[in-house]
């Protein structure tokens, strides 16, 4: 009797009232443990979405984004102007050609050198045409590019002569200052028109042959170019002075614009340029280029 009350014990379990609820061995209660006990099946990881890559055209590539890095329409349009004035100043086809070839280096490495350093400013203000500030150009491969520029300036400039070299390296150390230090206050135009007025130095100066020694520039030219790059200054500055105002300059053509609107301000900037390059024009074919 004793041996079977034990039975009972080990195999049942407690109904409500109390009594014992005889269950086979290995039944339920051992189904019960079981459950209790087993791990739960690990849930299945989510599959990381599809990483989309961007099929890379030709605009990607590396020099093509340099390209358009340089300013290039800036750079071209600047040496063919100081090429034309070669020309028109009497000098030879093939040192027309040097002096084109020079201003357009020595504008791409300004070009370059301003993406660089408004790379931040740039991203801020989420600026179009900028692929250094959208990371799709490393500022490493520009500053290469320039470096490669500048051992590439140095012959061409002085290719015509010590002092004419000298004149437009000077030009763009200054160009280079330009764009650290003094843009964002009322002396901004002061490097355009210093930058400028080296100009007619270095085609008066300049010839064929590194040892060429031409004649000092008339200064009304000198003056004329001057006036010349503060205009190009403001010109130049016109499509950026709604992200400049958000910076807090105060330069020159901010606070023009300000004032006169900036299509008033393109329209008086276009006219006065007009009257400077007729001015250049007139000085050109009366007093020359040189003294």
């Amino acid at each position: 009797m004793a041996m079977r009350e034990r039975l009972r014990r080990r195999s049942g379990t407690s109904g409500a009232d109390g009594t014992e609820i005889a269950t086979p061995e290995g039944g339920a209660t051992a189904v019960a443990v079981e459950e209790r006990t087993r791990e739960p099946e690990p849930v299945a990881a989510a599959r990381p979405a599809p990483v989309v890559r961007r099929r890379r055209g030709v605009g990607d590539l590396e020099p093509v984004l340099l390209l358009r890095a340089a300013h290039p329409k800036q750079a071209a349009v600047t040496a063919l102007g100081i090429a034309a004035c070669a020309a028109l100043a009497g000098r030879e086809l093939r040192e027309v050609g040097v002096v084109l070839l020079t201003v357009l280096v020595g504008q791409t490495i300004l070009g370059w050198h301003n993406d660089l350093v408004d790379r931040g400013r740039d991203a801020r203000h989420d600026l179009p045409g900028k692929p250094v500030a959208q990371g799709r150009l490393d500022p490493g491969s520009v500053w290469f590019a320039i470096a490669c520029a500048a051992l590439l300036l140095v012959p061409l400039a002085v290719s015509t002569g010590i002092t004419a070299g000298s004149c437009y390296l000077l030009a763009v150390a200054i160009g280079l200052l330009a764009n650290v230090a003094l843009r964002r206050g009322l002396l901004s135009w002061l490097p355009w028109a210093a930058s400028f007025a080296l100009y007619p130095a270095y085609l008066s100066y300049g010839g064929w042959g590194g040892q060429h020694e031409g004649n000092p520039p008339e200064v009304a030219v000198v003056v004329l170019f001057a006036l010349l790059g503060v205009g190009v200054h403001v010109l130049r500055a016109l499509w950026g002075l709604v992200p400049d105002n958000k910076d807090g300059w105060t330069y020159l053509p901010l606070r023009l614009g300000l004032r006169l609107g900036a299509a008033r301000l393109l329209t008086v900037t276009s006219v006065y340029l007009g009257v400077v390059l007729l001015a250049l024009a007139f000085a050109g074919t009366s007093v020359g280029l040189s003294r």
